[in-house]
């Protein structure tokens, strides 16, 4: 079973390499990896997808939240959660075949970004399946080259992975005196 895992760490140099390198130590692939800075410019979100069933998820995330530098280890439901993935593929485009691939792109809602004498770009943003269906369909008109972002992940509804900030605990404190 596949699991996206949202882990909000400090943002500070090396923080990534014990996260992945704590995972690896782990047995555990990971099969998908995006990294950027929050809000927060301090605070970085980890967006990991790992293979393994409930049990061993939750030790990798109990493993995680004892790094000194991760703040918060969210598991986010499938079924709760908005997950995306961006591609770039660089299909073979000889003029007579570019309608059929500028019609494939329109089939999948994907953006041509680039047309040259021999090929043509396309962007394609989805889920992991869509971004797998557009591949494999492109591959029949030859592929050059393909790059994809790691998964990226929110909540459904209201519900955020957010880090407590400074100010909101100072207003705990004053809320409780």
């Amino acid at each position: 079973m596949k699991s996206i895992l949202a882990v909000l760490v400090e943002n500070h140099p090396g923080v990534l390499s014990r996260v992945t390198g704590l995972i690896r130590r782990r047995g555990f692939n990971i099969e998908s990896l995006a990294v950027g800075v929050t809000d927060t410019p301090d605070i970085s979100r980890i967006t990991l997808v790992v293979d393994g069933d409930e049990v061993q998820v939750q030790q990798v995330s109990k493993q995680l939240q004892k790094l000194i530098e991760v703040i918060q280890v969210t598991d986010l439901d499938a079924s709760n959660s908005v997950a995306r993935e961006l591609a770039l593929v660089k299909v073979q485009s000889d003029p007579e075949r570019r309608p059929q691939i500028l019609q494939l792109a329109g089939v999948f809602r994907a953006n041509v970004v680039d047309v040259g004498p021999s090929a043509v770009t396309i962007e394609v943003t989805g889920t992991h399946d869509k971004v797998e269906a557009l591949i494999n369909l492109a591959r029949e008109y030859g592929i050059q080259e393909v790059v994809r972002t790691g998964v990226v992940a929110l909540q459904r509804g209201a519900g955020a992975v957010r880090a407590e900030r400074e100010e909101d605990r100072y207003d705990a404190d004053v809320l409780r005196v």
